[in-house]
């Protein structure tokens, strides 16, 4: 496969996915990044390949000024691309695993830390990385930065570890209220909530009971407060769920076979983009009828971790 970067000036509509071409038969996480970038109807446009990067790369956002932001959290990598489709210097923000962020009122950013802890609960086709100088994955907290790299504080978060044990935060929804932080520890069965203003812990917005067996994979929230939450009701069966602020759900909809783990807003308030991390499918899912509208193929399973539309 070429690894020639082809991405385009971002134009209103364009859908980014990250799904990282894993061919390092030594590790199934390893590989060089790849964010592909569609035109609103899921037709491919171009690609680019990401440089600092050697893990999976995900949780792809736009900041407000419109850069595109991705994550590798093995490299303790952030990548930042221009809406002209080239890729920025680095910045070095911490030697942490950082996957997600969210921009604050105030022009700062939060990043969540994907990992915590120090070992797995099952084998792993991949090796973690460290904090420097400490026999740790990571803590699991968030931390908030000036846009330029300058630490402003780290919050001491809750994180369950989901499955395997070793998951921190690897999604994050800030509220409208720009204050109130709603993460997930992927395959876990809760949805925290933390309070950015008043460092403090509030009560889960979700939790599951160990005899239901349900895991959650991803919350984000809506434009109007509402959020959508993935969780997996067993091994084969995934939904999608409506909560409304409160954590009560308003909709459900059965999704067409497991490994869904990525949903994000689009410019069409009645469709969401769904990712298929098993399959590597990306889908635009109307709300209205249930139903797949478009879909479209990263050619890689177990790599799709992040999915964008851009706003302009």
């Amino acid at each position: 496969m070429s690894q020639k970067n082809t991405m385009q000036a971002f134009a209103p509509g364009d859908v980014f996915a990250a799904a990282t071409l894993l061919n390092d038969p030594k590790d199934d996480h390893a590989g060089p990044g790849r964010i592909i970038q569609y035109d609103a109807d899921l037709n491919e446009k171009g690609v680019l390949w990401t440089e600092g990067t050697t893990h999976l790369v995900g949780g792809t956002t736009f900041g407000p000024d419109g850069n595109l932001w991705a994550f590798d959290s093995n490299e303790h990598t952030v990548v930042r691309v221009s809406p002209d489709g080239k890729q920025l210097p680095e910045i070095e923000f911490a030697e942490r695993s950082f996957s997600n962020c969210n921009f604050m009122p105030d022009g700062t950013v939060v990043m969540g830390e994907h990992l915590v802890g120090n070992e797995s609960r099952f084998p792993l086709g991949t090796t973690l990385s460290k904090v420097p100088g400490e026999d740790l994955f990571g803590y699991g907290h968030v931390y908030r930065f000036t846009l330029d790299g300058e630490l402003v504080k780290e919050y001491e978060t809750e994180s369950h570890g989901g499955m395997t044990g070793f998951l921190g935060i690897t999604t994050s929804s800030l509220a409208p209220d720009g204050k109130t932080l709603v993460y997930s520890s992927e395959t876990g069965p809760r949805v925290f909530r933390y309070d950015l203003e008043a460092d403090q812990q509030l009560p889960d917005l979700v939790t599951f009971t160990p005899e239901s067996r349900h895991m959650v994979l991803v919350a984000r929230h809506r434009p109007d407060g509402s959020l959508l939450m993935i969780k997996a009701v067993s091994r084969e069966d995934f939904v999608l769920n409506h909560l409304d602020a409160d954590g009560e759900v308003q909709q459900e909809w059965t999704l067409p076979g497991p490994g869904w783990a990525v949903v994000n807003n689009s410019l069409d308030d009645n469709v969401v983009l769904l990712g298929n991390f098993f399959t590597g499918t990306v889908a635009k899912f109307d709300l209205g009828s249930g139903e797949i509208v478009a879909q479209a193929d990263v050619g890689v399973q177990r790599s799709l971790a992040g999915l964008v539309q851009y706003a302009g």
